[in-house]
C-alpha cells in the first residue's frame, strides 16, 4: 500500500487505535505484553516507534505540506515501514515508549526478546543517518519547605524561587561543552496567595560522552543541593529514564546507507541522535537509524511533512535492504 495512504489514515490516531491499525494491516502481526507490534522471522529488526511526544490530532493539507502533531515524528516512519512487504529475514517492528519518559521500553523489550543481528531505526528526515547514540538521562528535581502564607511567612524558605535559580545556574553548566540541558514540567500547587511546600521540575540532559553526562549529573545535583542549603529547603533528586551513548554501526550498513540515498540522488548526513537503534547499540549490536520523510517542527503542533517524500523514503529504505542482501 501507498505510505501516503497509510500517514492520512495513522497520524490523527492515539496511540492504541494507532497500534490496531497497525496490527490490522500487518500480516502475521504479534503484540506482546507491552504494546509492541511486530511480525516476521529473522535476525534483521527493523523498529518505527508508534508513540509521539504531542497528543495526536486532525491533520491538514496546506501548501503542499501535511500538517498534525506527530505526522512527521514518526507517524511517517511507521507509515513507510508498514509499507513495505513481508521480508525474508527480516522483522518488521513498532514500538511503544519511545519518546518522553518511555524509557526506550517497546524497542528494548524487542532487541531483547528477538536476538537480533542488526537492528535499523526508521526514524527522521532524508537524508539523516543517525549513527551514534546520543546519551540522555531524565531526572526530577523537587525542594521542599514548610509553606506558609504569602505576606505572614514572607521571609519563610519559598521552593519556587529557589527551584528558578537553580535552571538558570544550571544551565551555565553547559557552557563549553556539547551538552544540552532541557527543563519542563515545572510544578509548585498552591494557591496563589500561600507559599508553595514543593516545587519541582523535570529535567534531561543530553550529551555524547558517557563521562561528559555523568559529570554533568553530578555538577546539577551538587548545584541543586547546595540552592536548597542554603534556602533552608529540603532537596530530591529522582532518575527516571537513561539512555546509551555509543556507536555500532559497521562500514557495511554504512555504505548501504550511502547506495540507498544516491538512488534518490542524496549524499547521507551522519549525525547523533536518540532512536531505537540506542536499544541494540547498548547490546552491541550493529544498528543505525534511516531517515524517512521530508518535513520540519518536530515535536510541536505545526509539525509538516511532504507527503510525497514518503515514497522517497520507502525507496530508500528497500535500496538498503537490498544492499545488505535482503528483499
Amino acid at each position: 500500500m501507498d505510505p501516503r495512504a497509510f500517514l492520512l489514515e495513522l497520524a490523527p490516531l492515539p496511540e492504541d487505535a494507532r497500534a490496531a491499525y497497525v496490527a490490522a494491516h500487518l500480516p502475521g502481526a504479534r503484540r506482546d505484553g507491552l504494546g509492541n507490534v511486530f511480525a516476521g522471522e529473522g535476525k534483521l529488526l527493523l523498529l518505527a516507534h508508534l508513540d509521539t511526544v504531542l497528543s495526536p490530532g486532525p491533520v491538514r493539507l496546506q501548501g503542499g505540506r501535511l500538517y498534525g502533531a506527530g505526522v512527521g515524528d514518526n507517524s511517517a516512519g511507521v507509515a513507510v515501514l508498514l509499507s513495505l512487504p513481508p521480508l525474508p529475514g527480516v522483522v518488521r517492528g513498532f514500538t511503544v515508549g519511545e519518546e518522553g519518559l518511555g524509557n526506550l521500553k517497546g524497542a528494548r523489550a524487542l532487541v531483547a526478546a528477538l536476538s537480533p543481528e542488526t537492528v535499523v531505526a526508521v526514524d527522521g528526515y532524508l537524508p539523516v543517518v543517525v549513527d551514534r547514540a546520543l546519551g540522555a538521562v531524565r531526572f526530577r528535581v523537587r525542594l521542599s519547605g514548610p509553606g506558609g502564607h504569602a505576606w505572614g511567612d514572607r521571609g519563610a524558605p519559598h521552593p519556587v524561587f529557589a527551584l528558578a535559580e537553580g535552571l538558570g545556574a544550571a544551565r551555565a553548566l553547559l557552557e563549553g561543552k556539547e551538552a544540552s540541558l532541557n527543563a519542563t514540567g515545572l510544578k509548585a500547587e498552591a494557591p496563589v496567595n500561600a507559599i508553595p511546600k514543593e516545587a519541582e521540575a523535570l529535567l534531561e540532559l543530553r550529551a555524547l560522552e558517557e563521562g561528559v553526562l555523568e559529570g554533568l549529573l553530578g555538577e546539577v545535583e551538587a548545584l541543586f543541593r547546595n540552592v536548597a542549603r542554603a534556602r533552608g529547603l529540603g532537596f530530591g533528586l529522582e532518575v527516571l529514564g537513561t539512555r546509551p551513548v555509543g556507536a555500532t554501526a559497521t562500514p557495511l550498513l554504512k555504505e548501504a546507507a550511502r547506495q540507498a540515498l544516491a538512488e534518490i540522488g542524496e549524499r547521507p548526513l551522519f549525525l547523533p541522535g536518540s532512536t531505537d537503534a540506542s536499544a541494540a547499540i547498548e547490546r552491541g549490536i550493529p544498528a543505525l537509524a534511516l531517515g524517512a520523510y521530508r518535513g520540519g517542527g518536530a515535536h510541536t503542533p505545526r509539525e509538516w511533512v511532504l507527503p510525497n517524500s514518503l515514497l522517497e523514503g520507502r525507496r530508500v529504505l528497500m535500496a538498503f535492504l537490498r544492499a545488505l542482501g535482503v528483499g
